[in-house]
């Protein structure tokens, strides 16, 4: 069962978004095969890889998914509620959809009989559904602080372990002060899972950002639980992430000024925190590779500027806080409070880049990554302008 989930996962990495009826279908065959045959082949913990590489097959697809996870219906098992969530979740990643956060929002309240054999598992998959559609957009991923704030208050074992995942994933590379000592606050839980999971989404929310309140917070950690083997573990991958490339690279999923979802990442982000969903069992038990999925979200966080024969050509750049100019009249400053550096230059979270002078011209729209550019031929240097 372990080959053949982690072969679908594969799969799924591989045709991330593509919608391949195809391949879909295979899947899906093999879980109904193994039900009829022997269901408990499908109570294997590996089985939900199985799941997320049909799930991700889906990502960003909306409707597409629908004739699926109907015929996911049929299978006799535990694990059909666990693969509708987690197809239908991948469905909308993105999104901001609002029904979807509220179909998500009725599993995690769900009342399930563990007596006569009920697995809740797919309720920690729901919460992580509701940070995955509302990443979107800031105003929808602001509202769903407040939903998880009370799935933490008011949610069963299962749903708050997950709530510290769910928020790494909505503010990957993004150490908000707010969401900062939230987290602080849950890596002192009384449950060790919950703490564990919230000491590796503080690793997530500043990884790639040195920021020194977390890296404070994150040494008294060690310190904490010095004596717990596995917490103390969790806290140095998280004190990794939060110095991944020595301040040079991020895990955010978003890209072109914040317009465009990198489901490749996306892939990296939900294999690893799914893998967090029972640490126990897998992070911590033998299959610590599993880490390794986070590389696809790494990017670097650097903006270069090329020449036309992609030479690196170092010119004035401002960085400063983007702001929202959409339909306003002139000719607005796109940036706020910004500060004037010679390119190659560092871009933070919600940061925003533009040329200094008018000396070059880019063939991008958004200056982020490598952005070539070409002299421009009307622009007349006034420092050498005679009179």
């Amino acid at each position: 069962m372990e080959l053949c989930s982690l072969a679908a996962l594969s799969v799924g990495f591989t045709f991330v978004g593509s919608c391949n009826g195809d391949i879909a279908t295979t899947i899906v065959q093999a879980l109904m095969e193994r039900a009829d045959a022997d269901a408990n082949q499908l109570d294997d913990k590996f089985t939900r890889f199985m799941l997320l590489g049909l799930g991700l097959l889906f990502v960003g697809g909306q409707d597409k998914s629908d004739v699926i996870i109907e015929t996911l219906k049929i299978i006799q098992h535990p694990c059909s509620k666990q693969a509708q969530v987690i197809v239908e979740m991948c469905s909308f990643a993105g999104t901001s959809n609002v029904l979807n956060v509220q179909g998500m929002l009725h599993y995690c309240t769900e009342v399930v009989d563990k007596e006569n054999g009920g697995d809740d598992i797919y309720q920690a998959y729901a919460v992580m559904g509701i940070a995955l559609t509302a990443m979107g957009e800031d105003v929808g991923a602001e509202m769903s602080l407040r939903t998880f704030s009370n799935l933490m208050h008011c949610g069963e074992p299962t749903v708050r372990r997950s709530v510290p995942l769910a928020l790494a994933l909505l503010s990957a590379s993004n150490p908000q002060v707010g969401l900062i000592d939230t987290l602080s606050k849950y890596s002192h839980d009384s449950d060790i899972g919950v703490a564990m999971n919230a000491i590796l989404a503080m690793g997530f929310v500043g990884a790639g950002t040195n920021n020194a309140r977390l890296a404070q917070m994150l040494r008294q950690l060690a310190v904490y639980y010095h004596r717990e083997p596995d917490a103390l573990f969790i806290v140095r991958v998280a004190q990794g992430l939060l110095h991944m490339g020595k301040g040079t690279i991020g895990i955010n999923p978003f890209y072109s000024d914040r317009t465009i979802m990198n489901k490749n990442a996306i892939t990296g982000l939900l294999a690893t925190l799914l893998a967090f969903s029972d640490a126990k069992s897998f992070i911590l038990s033998d299959s610590h590779w599993m880490l390794f999925w986070l590389v696809t979200a790494m990017q670097p966080r650097f903006m270069m500027t090329l020449d036309e024969k992609l030479e690196m050509l170092p010119v004035t750049v401002r960085v400063g806080q983007a702001v929202d100019v959409v339909g306003q009249a002139g000719k607005p400053r796109t940036i706020s409070g910004f500060q004037t550096h010679l390119s190659p230059v560092r871009l933070g979270y919600g940061d925003r880049a533009e040329l200094g002078t008018e000396e070059y011209l880019s063939y991008a729209s958004v200056l982020e990554g490598l952005v070539i550019l070409t002299k421009n031929p009307g622009y007349e240097d006034e420092s050498k302008m005679e009179l």
